[in-house]
């Protein structure tokens, strides 16, 4: 056709259809970027989950009880942040209830992982500080019912907010909403009361990490103490602090979001994929990953099933 007898209006629409034909290649290829190594994780995890399963000794110990709650906790707040991802990336409205559910997965995994860190840190301080008590301080039983309370802490706050949501306004949820957790509130004290909970379950985690560091040097130096268990207790309290400082970059996601809302759209969205690859996707990933390829008694099975190789390999004897 030529541009010389095509009208103003034309051209101005065929520019348009030209500029979102291009918009949706850069979004598919954006989806397709974080969906691929969603899942590349996802599988790692998985992998890693199925090694934990797959032994009387991980599944009786109550480390690795506690450790397999995490790394199933990460592969949920993958998949439900990836889904959040591409609502956004993909500019979706979908109903607040699908909305609340998947931001129930997001919210509730992205809280029990540092409690749970917390207890692991705990673990590791009676094994050190009570060596005699430990086996019957830390059973099975006890784990269990620990691990539900942490569910419970965890998801104290999103029961509050939907609660409240289903009183006020059970209606709203039927409503199409562009699926972010500020959309979920109704009154502001809804968000003081998030951002206070968890402030304070951040605090509290990091109080705890720390004494129980402490406190493992200061039972280090004792004579009666095994040096070696309290230099790898003391270790292992320290990469959980590491492993808190990963999930706290999480909550950097929306302050940087909003710094780069001020510039150039498409730039702005290029750093979006990698501010939420390396904010979201590889902390989440690293922190478990990190944590059980320094375990001897874990790693040579999990290598093993990641290379595809089931042979038969003995995990090692684990020493408190």
């Amino acid at each position: 056709m030529d541009e010389a007898n095509v009208s103003a209006e034309d051209l101005s629409f065929i520019h348009q259809q030209a500029f979102f034909v291009q918009l949706d290649g850069q979004i598919i290829t954006r989806l397709f970027i974080v969906l691929s190594t969603s899942l590349l994780f996802f599988y790692v995890n998985s992998v890693m989950f199925f090694t934990l399963m797959s032994k009387p000794i991980f599944r009786e110990t109550s480390r690795y009880i506690l450790f397999a709650n995490i790394v199933f906790s990460d592969s949920i707040l993958l998949l439900s942040n990836t889904v959040l991802y591409s609502f956004a990336v993909a500019y979706l409205y979908v109903f607040k209830a699908i909305c609340a559910l998947v931001m129930l997965f997001s919210v509730v995994t992205q809280t029990f992982t540092p409690l749970t860190l917390a207890v692991m840190s705990l673990e590791r301080y009676v094994a050190i500080c009570f060596p005699l008590q430990h086996a019957e301080i830390t059973t099975q039983r006890r784990t269990h019912n620990t691990i539900g309370v942490v569910w419970l802490l965890a998801s104290l706050n999103f029961i509050i907010d939907m609660f409240y949501t289903t009183v006020t306004m059970p209606h709203s949820f039927i409503a199409p909403t562009f699926c972010t957790r500020e959309r979920l509130f109704i009154d502001k004290w809804q968000l003081d009361l998030y951002s206070g909970l968890n402030g304070f379950y951040l605090v509290a985690v990091a109080v705890i990490i720390i004494y129980t560091y402490v406190a493992i040097m200061v039972a280090a130096r004792s004579i009666s103490t095994d040096k070696d268990s309290a230099k790898k207790a003391r270790n292992t309290v320290l990469l959980h602090l590491i492993q808190l400082g990963l999930c706290l970059t999480s909550f950097l996601y929306s302050v940087f979001e909003r710094m780069l809302s001020t510039i150039d759209l498409t730039l702005y969205m290029n750093f979006r994929v990698l501010l939420f690859f390396v904010l979201f996707i590889l902390p989440r990933c690293l922190s478990p990953l990190i944590y059980g390829l320094r375990d001897d008694t874990f790693r040579p099975l999990f290598l093993s099933y990641f290379r595809c190789r089931s042979g038969n390999v003995t995990p090692a004897v684990i020493l408190h």
